[in-house]
């Protein structure tokens, strides 16, 4: 039983990342590998197929940047 525990937590998942502000092109290497939307007043950044390491990694990054962390959303799983 814990080992199909530990598989759930290292499984990837697709990911949508709110955050306040827009992200500039200066910064934008810092989500590299992510989709980058540029809404008014917020960025939306897209990533696929990340496990908790990498979402971890993302949301550190944000928060080292400044920016205001929105809203963080597992994706539902794309159609086969």
């Amino acid at each position: 039983m814990a080992a199909s525990g530990y598989g759930a937590r290292h499984a990837t998942c697709d990911y949508e990342i709110r955050i306040k502000g827009r992200v500039g092109e200066s910064l934008r290497l810092a989500f590299e590998g992510l989709s980058i939307t540029l809404n008014p007043g917020e960025t939306v950044l897209r990533g696929r197929e990340l496990d908790q390491a990498a979402l971890y990694g993302i949301l550190d990054r944000i928060q080292a940047l400044g920016f205001e962390l929105l809203e963080v959303r597992r994706l539902p799983p794309a159609p086969p």
